[in-house]
């Protein structure tokens, strides 16, 4: 515990919660301010042309004299891809575990960022100090090697913020927890406990990797073809277990992908990944090879996993075309929004003769501790307070139910939406009030010029199309010189509308002889007439909405 009195507390999520991906929490422990992970989601169905979503840092710009640290707890892009964006607005350490540190750094090479970032590699021997808290850390079994909670020590007791975990009893080296340091902070006195609810819908315990491996080298020794296996960037345990069955099965792998060949090339630098020589060979070898020996890793350039095999099943890309004797294994469970893309490449690798096996075919297990797991994690903290967090609103009602099952009364509780502050002042916690939160779209090198109103013109565009009319006017003789000429796409089709076409073409000179036969117009006012009359004549004929664009000139 710390040696001073905290007098007020506050944790405040600004992403995480009421959504998969995109984790960022606040942790403000009397005047300082902490920040645990900076991660980005991958857009929704609804996000037409979005690469990425990251988190409003607005309420962290606001405050940023206070940031005194932003603490990572592991290596997926849910946790660490906006930190560029994040040291673009706020400057302050970073602190992380090795293999952490090294992808945020990745992170960092691919958009302008800050040059004097310090970062602190930290393990859970780790005790940093500060005014009026010191922080230490605990490992925890995910699908990432070195992932680690992240523990806040106060004068009420430890603020514990489990990352994202499960327990499997088969892990090894550095994805082995820390259960005995879990025990003992739970003996020490939890204040408040943050705990991954990903899985929180799922009875039992989440699946062993080592079933995962099992099932991997059935397929690996049975295929009589190549196998895709499509996974994200950052599944170290999965990728290992795919160079491990590959040399078991004198087989040669080839990566794809820019984000995965960045992260496999730190992950056997820094000795995370074990590859036997000669495995990896460049995908343009892989025609000089029997199509039984060959292996080929599969990603999008963000670390999305169908990015890339989407390309390669339309014949999009340059070295790679599906074959009727490949195997493609999808090895990770897709985000909201990724549902529809991944089951439409399902069906066109089908079409193409592929074989394709899914996470119901036991290729893929959860990161993410399932109800047991968390009842466990919950039994060895013992916390006083509790707020789940990392998962859909269902997933946190799901875990606060849990809790609840573990002893916790309802009041101890709180589930948080993003913004939210839960708050502890005079030895109260109560929900306080709210700060900006939401979504910053990013598309292309855009970040935030995407919103609300450009998404909704992109989703009409999509529906019904746009419909653009042309006019020139000679304003001394006070008359149309040319035109309206119409230009029509995604709307109609032009050859079979002709008679749609003239009559719009005659509502639109009517209009603009109205206009220029007055001793002065205004621009805006013949566009707005335009526009509303050929909405409604082009409703009733067509029952769709075009987005109509009036270009007037004049000479």
């Amino acid at each position: 515990m710390a040696k001073t009195k905290n007098e007020l507390i506050r944790i405040i999520p600004l992403g995480g919660v009421g959504e998969i991906g995109k984790a960022m929490y606040v942790v403000e422990i009397d005047e300082e301010l902490f920040i645990v992970d900076a991660g980005l989601m991958f857009p929704e169905g609804e996000m037409l042309g979005i690469d990425i979503v990251i988190p409003d840092i607005s309420y962290v710009v606001e405050n940023k004299e206070r940031v005194k640290g932003i603490f990572l707890t592991h290596g997926h892009e849910d946790a660490i891809g906006s930190i560029a964006y994040l040291l673009q607005k706020v400057q302050a350490p970073v602190y992380g575990s090795k293999l952490t540190i090294a992808l945020a750094k990745e992170h960092l090479k691919t958009m302008p960022a800050p040059q004097n970032v310090k970062f602190f590699e930290v393990t859970n021997k780790s005790r940093m100090n500060f005014q009026g808290t010191h922080v230490t850390f605990f490992n925890t079994t995910h699908s990432i090697p070195d992932s680690l909670g992240i523990v806040f020590h106060t004068s009420e007791g430890a603020i514990v913020h489990t990352g994202e975990f499960k327990f499997d009893q088969s892990a090894k080296g550095k994805y082995r927890p820390d259960i005995a340091k879990m025990a003992a902070l739970g003996e020490q006195g939890v204040f408040i406990l943050m705990s991954d609810s990903s899985e929180a819908e799922r009875p039992g315990y989440t699946t062993s990797e080592s079933v995962i491996e099992n099932s991997l080298s059935k397929t690996f020794h049975g295929a009589e073809g190549r196998i895709l296996v499509a996974l994200y960037a950052s599944n170290f345990i999965r990728i290992q277990q795919v160079f491990d069955k590959a040399f078991e099965t004198n087989k040669k792998v080839a990566v794809v992908g820019k984000s995965l060949e960045s992260y496999f090339e730190v992950g056997v630098n820094l000795g995370y990944l074990t590859i036997e020589e000669d495995v990896v060979i460049p995908v343009k070898e892989i025609g000089k090879y029997n199509d039984s020996e060959i292996v080929i890793i599969v990603t999008g350039n963000q670390g999305e996993p169908l990015d890339a095999l989407e390309r390669i099943v339309r014949k999009q890309h340059k070295d790679i075309r599906i074959k009727d004797t490949d195997t493609v294994l999808f090895t990770f469970t897709p985000s909201p929004g990724m549902e529809v893309d991944m089951f439409h490449t399902m069906n066109d690798l089908a079409k193409a003769g592929a074989n394709v096996l899914t996470s119901t075919k036991n290729v893929h297990v959860s990161g993410h501790g399932s109800q047991e797991d968390l009842k466990l994690m919950l039994n060895l903290m013992q916390p006083q307070y509790f707020i789940p967090i990392q998962g859909e609103y269902r997933m946190l009602i799901a875990h606060s139910q849990l809790a609840q099952e573990t002893g916790l009364q309802k009041a101890q509780v709180f589930i948080a939406d993003k913004g939210d502050v839960v708050e502890y002042k005079n030895d109260k916690m109560r929900m306080s009030g709210r700060v900006q939160a939401g979504n910053i779209l990013i598309d292309g090198i855009g970040v935030g010029d995407v919103g609300n109103i450009v998404l909704r013109d992109r989703k009409l565009l999509s529906q019904d199309g746009i419909f653009t009319v042309v006019v020139t006017l000679s304003r001394k003789q006070k008359r149309i010189a040319a035109g309206p000429e119409i230009v029509s796409r995604g709307f109609v089709y032009v050859r079979e509308s002709e008679e749609l076409f003239d009559e719009s073409s005659k509502l639109v000179t009517k209009i603009v002889e109205k206009y220029v036969n007055k001793e002065t117009f205004e621009w805006t006012n013949i566009k707005q007439e335009i526009r509303d009359t050929l909405s409604s004549y082009l409703y009733q004929q067509t029952k769709r909405r075009p987005m109509i664009i009036p270009i007037i000139m004049e000479y």
